[in-house]
């Protein structure tokens, strides 16, 4: 089976809306499928509904990435396999949603006292119906010509420590874990490998997100070198972690792809491994 529990829409920072992204998992023969856009779920009842019309099969898992803070890095923790109507949860991510908006307002103030003009409109209208993220700056900056290129605008202006850049004022990661428990759900670790941290930070990173009751981590995701790779493997060893893995898919390009995930080590337990709506597909 090919499954992915990363992935992003246009109701974050995604290109393809959830209706594309149902398609291309189609032609990316992907099996089961978890959209996990930043901070909120408001895709998953329009993902459902389009697959809910489709011939071939598709098993959808409820999903969420969640932004956190610990000790100066913006850690992200996915919520999967949760229930998507719990009411506590999603009155929780509104605050999140606030946390978010609050923010984009902040970096605008920043970008306008830089002379840059009218790029908060122009995120908005980008983010659409979804989150607004940096990414949206990033492309508006780009569209009106100021950056070059998504990475430019976040070395010029985005970055940690640049002109507009401005700290979030995140949860910490215990209490999204909290949260994700408290909507039947499972809560793993995103993207280990690409945070800006050492090994060291990196390990501490990982006992203290097991120590406050996390279930899983990423052991795979684009860009690991096979040193990071078997790093990560020997960490969720090591805290006894089930294994997750996405493609953290935004948009096509030659780097991520959807569907496109390395198979888990054997001697690593998948964090679906008693997930009866995956057992069941595979049965299919």
């Amino acid at each position: 089976m090919k499954i992915d529990l990363h992935s992003h829409s246009t109701y974050s920072d995604g290109h393809l809306s959830p209706k594309e992204l149902i398609d291309r998992a189609h032609n990316m023969q992907v099996d089961v499928l978890a959209l996990t856009d930043h901070d909120t779920v408001q895709g998953l009842k329009e993902l459902q509904q389009y697959q809910s019309s489709q011939k071939r099969a598709l098993k959808l898992i409820s999903g969420v990435e969640i932004s956190t803070a610990w000790h100066g890095f913006d850690i992200h923790i996915l919520g999967l396999n949760f229930d998507p109507d719990n009411v506590a949860f999603l009155q929780r991510l509104q605050e999140q949603q606030q946390r978010r908006e609050e923010r984009a307002q902040k970096i605008n103030s920043k970008l306008v006292k830089a002379g840059i003009e009218g790029i908060y409109t122009m995120a908005k209208s980008l983010a659409g119906q979804g989150q607004i993220t940096r990414a949206h700056f990033a492309r508006a900056l780009v569209k009106k010509g100021v950056s070059r290129d998504i990475d430019d605008a976040f070395k010029k202006y985005l970055g940690k420590g640049k002109r507009a850049h401005v700290k979030a004022e995140w949860i910490a990661f215990p209490e999204a874990i909290d949260w994700i428990h408290q909507a039947g759900g499972r809560a793993a670790l995103a993207h280990p490998g690409h945070y800006d941290m050492t090994a060291k930070w990196l390990r501490r990173l990982v006992a203290e997100f097991s120590e406050a009751g996390g279930d899983a981590m990423e052991v795979n995701h684009s860009h690991l070198s096979g040193q990071k790779k078997q790093l990560l493997n020997e960490l969720a060893c090591e805290h006894k972690l089930l294994a997750s893995a996405g493609s953290d898919f935004h948009f096509p390009n030659r780097w991520t792809e959807l569907g496109r995930v390395a198979a888990i080590a054997e001697n690593l337990t998948p964090i679906w491994h008693d997930w009866k709506n995956i057992e069941e597909h595979r049965a299919l």
